[in-house]
């Protein structure tokens, strides 16, 4: 139990440095790609990025999940793993090659066809990292993943913008994700030290069908989720408001993604390491719901108080409405870190099932609403509120089946959760008044973000908060 809370602890650790040491160098690449580029630029990337999305749910197969779940993994059930996602890759490839020309009519727009044809050479060199990263991830290496995402971050993010500066526009940002994926396939590999064999058996595959096809569905269903945006209004709107659409979801996605990955790292495999001990998995989950918290709503209502400032500033006025958008956005990507550690107790107790419908009926209602709102005569402000709505309320749903796996009670995630987006909300606040004043905006951001930072830790040390004690005392123990 020692071992597991180390590994787990270390685990957060590597998963928050990671995380945010990603956001910090995808802040400064989007800072410089988005001076060079223009809104059309990105919002011909937006277009494609579900298909390659849901071509990655489709080349994963859900059976990274499945490695995870399944107990002494062996060479022979990643070799088999190995091949089949090869396999699927190379086919889907051909099919979106051929299609090209058909999601370029749909969007009436003939650029697709060559662009979208190269971009998705990206889930093809992916497709030889997935299992070197699911050995990694299985045994909770959350340092080693760090090296290589920060090393294919650095790698793609100085292609991308030597191309946007030498005027190649959106095919530099299609080039930078290539390259990304070809650098973590590579560095994967070296740091593994895993290699396939020739000696193929699907019996694997097979045994593990069951439980990884109902991930495959609903992995698409949960980047048609992500990226339904991108093409309800590439479908509706002008490729200037996708792209400003898109802009600020990027912005809002690096926020939410520091601690989405940091619990994503590390909340599988460690509840499938505790088994089924309910006791024992109810006072785990609450205390990584805690720890959640307490950097979820700091950082993405911190990201939407900040938010026109930081996009004047980043990447000019141009982008200015995006930040209200941002703002919205935020306030949803909040809850996304705390959907994901519910989510993953749920797969943890092989409940793909659970998880597959959920997904589904969860993108069905955000497509149906945004739709609804559009029909009516809403704009693109009143359609991300309705998603952000949508994705709130599907917390409480997710509480619902995890309190019927384990018996985690509605109380005790209402005590988890309520005092850190109080603390957060209220700091917010405060800081906005204060801060109403300033007239500079560079003055302006690093006083938002200083007085901030000093009112949450201050409040949090007013109401003797355990975790942020927790934290200390693990990073004087590492120290030491």
């Amino acid at each position: 139990m020692s071992s597991l809370k180390d590994k787990t602890a270390k685990g957060f650790l590597w998963g928050a440095m990671n995380n945010g040491a990603m956001q910090i160098l995808n802040m400064i690449f989007g800072v410089v790609l988005g001076r060079l580029l223009s809104k059309e630029d990105y919002g011909l990337i937006g277009m494609m990025v579900i298909f390659t999305s849901i071509a990655a749910a489709l080349q994963d197969s859900g059976f990274v999940t499945a490695l995870t779940n399944r107990k002494n993994a062996t060479h022979r059930d990643y070799n088999s793993v190995f091949w089949f996602n090869v396999g699927v890759s190379m086919a889907i490839y051909c099919l979106f090659f051929l299609g090209a020309p058909l999601l370029a009519r749909f969007y009436d727009e003939p650029l697709l066809t060559p662009l979208f044809r190269y971009y998705s050479l990206c889930f093809l060199a992916a497709s030889f990292s997935i299992v070197p990263r699911a050995m990694l991830f299985k045994q909770l290496r959350q340092k080693e993943l760090a090296i290589i995402s920060t090393v294919a971050l650095l790698v793609s993010g100085i292609t991308g913008v030597s191309m946007a500066l030498a005027g190649m526009a959106y095919w530099g940002l299609a080039t930078q994700s290539l390259v990304y994926t070809l650098t973590v396939s590579a560095v994967s590999w070296i740091i593994s030290g895993w290699r396939p064999s020739l000696d193929i058996t699907m019996k694997p595959v097979r045994e593990m069908f069951g439980f990884s096809s109902r991930m495959l569905l609903t992995n698409i269903f949960q980047q048609v989720n992500n990226n339904i945006f991108s093409v309800v209004l590439g479908k509706l709107y002008s490729k200037g408001e996708v792209g400003i659409y898109n802009q600020a979801n990027k912005w809002n996605t690096m926020g939410a993604s520091v601690i989405t990955g940091m619990v994503q790292g590390v909340a599988q495999p460690a509840f499938v390491e505790i088994g089924d001990d309910k006791e024992r998995l109810c006072r785990a989950f609450s205390k990584m719901l805690r720890f959640t918290c307490i950097v979820s709503f700091p950082v993405t209502f911190g990201l939407a108080l900040v938010a026109p400032e930081f996009i004047v500033i980043l990447i000019t006025d141009k982008w200015l409405p995006s930040a209200y958008l941002m703002q919205t956005l935020c306030i949803g990507g909040a809850f996304l870190p705390i959907s994901a550690l519910y989510y993953n107790m749920v797969i943890a107790q092989g409940r793909s099932g659970i998880y597959m419908w959920n997904i589904i009926c969860q993108g069905i209602v955000m497509l149906t609403a945004i739709l609804a709102i559009h029909f009516v005569g809403g704009d693109i402000t009143d359609m991300v509120r309705a998603y952000v709505a949508v994705i709130i309320l599907w917390t409480a749903i997710w509480h619902w089946f995890v309190w019927r796996e384990i018996g985690f009670r509605a109380r005790q995630a209402v005590k988890d959760i309520l005092p850190f987006l109080l603390i957060a909300g209220i700091t917010m606040m405060i800081t906005y008044r204060i801060t109403l004043g300033i007239g500079n905006l560079y003055l302006l951001l690093a006083a938002r973000i200083a007085t901030a930072a000093v009112i949450y830790t201050a409040l949090l040390w007013i109401f003797r908060a355990e975790e942020m004690r927790e934290c200390i005392a693990f990073l004087r123990k590492k120290k030491a």
